[in-house]
């Protein structure tokens, strides 16, 4: 965004806010779509920033719903069924049959455990209804199952005919700077496809991936390696055509370089010689992956309609009452003064919802997005959270529980 958009936004929305660039996203879109053909699939994480869903599902072939919650939004936002894939390692059965009943057979499911794939394959059963499913194949972690288990329930699947096991599902982690661990990761998701058809007689025809791109968030990392990642994707993905039908879930690749948070200015000094600069929000707001008390440099700009001349080195630091809150050690900047805006680029991925929101009891920030159709949009007003950190007495069944005093 131009700083005459970010200063207006600033001016009008005041600090601290999150700000979403809804075209820069579909730029972002757009340019995967031109780098993998339309013959690939596009799946948008919305974990990675749910504030985009509504928009981003419009661009995407499918919405990753990993929770109850994610579910309600795409309900409430009217998100057709047919383009959420419901997901999640922890699938309850009440939530899981709530969410059935609403989706049945228009959305897709996957299938993390043994356990899931009974609940799924009873409701089949019970409402004589096909689902399509894929299962999740493990890549060492938590997630999924093993290869074992996976053929064991491909090899008893016509036991239920109405549950349609369409591919495969695979994620094995975020920001991979290896191209050789994507290409390693695709060839083996290949041989084993090739497998489960020789020895289990069983087609995948669907492979849902999540490469985990790696994006640059520091000053100093080199751009050029996002770009030999996608080459090698590119390529690896040629092989599977006429194999496999690939859709890509991706959530940092594709919302991280739209955001922008804005903070402003609430303290200068110095101690021990060294500069110090304290603003409205801090490290509860404002996550970049892989960074520690401020040893990276992120890219920040600074509004400022100040008399300050020159430059000068700063540690950055927000409100929070702990030693661990830097957003960013020694990076020079132009002489700050109280009342200037901080804006730091790429947070348009998790930063919105990784942070502590709750800790010492700080309002959350406002989250706006613009477009140049659209205009500026307020999705979120800046919320107190006390009332979430406080004891109080709670109604349940019309009885209430506690016998809180109060002077």
């Amino acid at each position: 965004m131009t700083e005459e958009l970010l200063r207006e936004g600033a001016a009008y929305y005041e600090t601290p806010a999150y700000i979403f660039d809804v075209d820069a996203i579909r730029d972002q879109v757009e340019r995967f779509r031109k780098r993998f053909g339309e013959e690939t699939g596009l799946c948008f994480a919305m974990k990675a920033n749910p504030f985009l869903t509504e928009q981003i599902s419009e661009m995407t072939d499918r919405i990753e719903v990993c929770s109850f919650g994610e579910f309600e939004i795409c309900r409430k936002l009217g998100i057709p069924k047919e383009r959420l894939l419901i997901s999640g390692v922890l699938k309850r059965k009440a939530e899981l049959l709530t969410i059935l009943e609403y989706c049945r057979g228009e959305s897709i499911y996957t299938i993390e455990s043994v356990q899931q794939f009974h609940i799924l394959s009873a409701w089949c059963e019970a409402n004589n209804e096909a689902l399509h499913v894929l299962l999740r194949l493990t890549s060492g972690s938590q997630f999924g199952m093993d290869e074992a288990t996976v053929r064991n329930l491909i090899s008893v699947s016509g036991m239920c005919p109405f549950l349609k096991i369409d591919g495969l599902h695979y994620f094995s982690g975020t920001q991979k700077r290896s191209p050789a661990r994507l290409k390693k990761e695709l060839i083996y998701l290949k041989n084993f496809v090739e497998v489960l058809s020789m020895e289990e007689r069983y087609e995948i025809r669907e492979l849902e991936y999540g490469p985990g791109l790696w994006v640059p968030y520091f000053s100093g990392e080199e751009e050029a390696l996002q770009e030999e990642l996608l080459e090698i994707l590119s390529q690896e993905l040629s092989n599977l055509k006429g194999v496999l039908h690939v859709t890509l879930e991706m959530g940092r690749a594709f919302t991280a370089s739209c955001g922008y948070y804005l903070t402003a200015v609430g303290d200068v000094k110095q101690n021990n010689e060294e500069n110090y600069c304290i603003v409205d929000g801090g490290m509860h707001q404002l996550h970049y992956d892989g960074q520690i008390r401020g040893i990276y440099e992120p890219k920040v700009r600074v509004i400022s309609d100040g008399k300050a001349v020159g430059e000068c080195e700063y540690t950055l630091c927000g409100s929070l009452c702990s030693v661990n809150d830097v957003l960013c050690r020694k990076v020079r900047l132009k002489r700050l003064e109280p009342g200037d805006i901080l804006i730091f680029e790429g947070t348009g991925a998790y930063s919105v919802t990784e942070g502590m929101a709750l800790f010492l009891s700080h309002s959350l920030p406002k989250v706006v997005l613009y477009s140049k159709t659209m205009g500026w949009l307020k999705v979120r007003d800046g919320l107190p959270t006390y009332m979430w950190n406080m004891a109080k007495e709670i109604e349940e069944n019309g009885y209430v529980t506690g016998n809180l005093k109060r002077d």
